[in-house]
């Protein structure tokens, strides 16, 4: 049995990129602005931009809330990233509610 590579974003490294850049943003600030300073270094952000790697789902929630956009606006590669950023994208009709994992039974 061969394992199928997943499909990956082609544009989210040049996302990546030009949210940092239009913050005016350095690589070595990312991680900070982030808020994860603990997690990741400067260097991962380069391996980023490049498309070396792809960030964590959490990272990613990061960015676009750094960004202010959806995180579908940095995966999906047929939606362009607002001109402005901080984008606009008002979060607060998203509702949030914590649902208990049931345990699996054995």
């Amino acid at each position: 049995m061969g394992t199928k590579a997943r499909p990956k974003p082609e544009r989210l490294a040049e996302k990546l990129r030009q949210i940092r850049l239009t913050l005016g943003l350095t690589q070595m600030e990312m991680p900070k602005r982030l808020g994860a300073e603990s997690v990741i270094r400067h260097a991962r952000i380069s391996d980023y931009e490049l498309g070396l790697r792809e960030p964590s789902l959490m990272i990613l929630l990061s960015y676009a809330r750094l960004a202010g956009v959806h995180m579908e606006a940095l995966v999906d590669d047929e939606l362009d990233l607002p001109d402005r950023l901080p984008g606009t994208t008002q979060h607060e009709t998203i509702k949030r509610q914590y649902t208990p994992r049931r345990k699996a039974k054995r």
